[in-house]
C-alpha cells in the first residue's frame, strides 16, 4: 500500500437532494468490497471508538436486509437500516437507508467501487427523497473516522505481519 489516505474522504453536496463522499484506497477492489460489507469488517469500522458497535447484520443480496446498531458513551444507541435493492460485487450496492433519528427521513445510497492499477476508488452517494432530508445531513460525525478504519483493516489484511 502506498502512503496513508488518512483523513482524505470527500464530501460533495452536487445538488439539493444529494451528499457525495469520495475516497481512495490502496487495495484490490474485491477486497474493499469485502471490507464494506460483511460483517466481521463492517463492526470494526461501523462505528469509531470510543462509540461501540452493537449489532451488525448484512444479508447482500437483492431483497436482503442491512441492520447495524451502535452506542455512543452517553448511551444513545443509533441505528442504520434498509433492503438492498441492486447487489453486483464487488463494484456496486444499492439500498434504502433509514436513520432512527430521523424517522420521516428517506435515502437510497448507492455504494459504487472502480479500481485502477490496484487503487479502489470508493464513492457513496446518498439520494433523499426531499430538501430537508439532505438538509439534515450537515454534520458527519465519524465518516473520515470510519473510513480511516476501514484503510487500517485493508492494510492489515494485505500485510498481515504489519498489523
Amino acid at each position: 500500500m502506498a502512503a496513508s489516505r488518512h483523513g482524505s474522504a470527500v464530501i460533495t453536496f452536487p445538488n439539493d437532494l444529494e451528499v457525495v463522499i469520495t475516497r481512495e484506497f490502496d487495495a484490490p477492489i474485491a477486497l474493499v468490497f469485502d471490507v464494506l460489507t460483511k460483517p466481521e469488517h463492517v463492526t470494526k469500522w461501523g462505528a469509531t471508538p470510543p462509540d461501540r458497535m452493537t449489532e451488525c447484520s448484512i444479508d447482500l443480496r437483492v431483497g436482503g436486509n442491512y441492520h447495524s446498531s451502535f452506542v455512543t458513551t452517553d448511551g444513545t444507541v443509533f441505528t442504520f437500516s434498509g433492503t438492498y435493492l441492486v447487489v453486483e460485487p464487488p463494484v456496486r450496492t444499492v439500498e434504502t437507508w433509514h436513520f432512527n433519528c430521523w424517522p420521516d427521513v428517506e435515502a437510497v445510497e448507492t455504494m459504487e467501487l472502480q479500481e485502477r492499477d490496484g487503487v479502489t476508488l470508493f464513492t457513496r452517494r446518498m439520494a433523499f427523497r426531499d430538501q430537508a432530508g439532505r438538509e439534515h445531513m450537515t454534520a458527519f460525525d465519524g465518516q473520515q473516522d470510519s473510513l480511516d478504519e476501514v484503510e487500517k483493516i485493508l492494510r492489515s489484511l494485505l500485510n498481515p505481519s504489519h498489523a
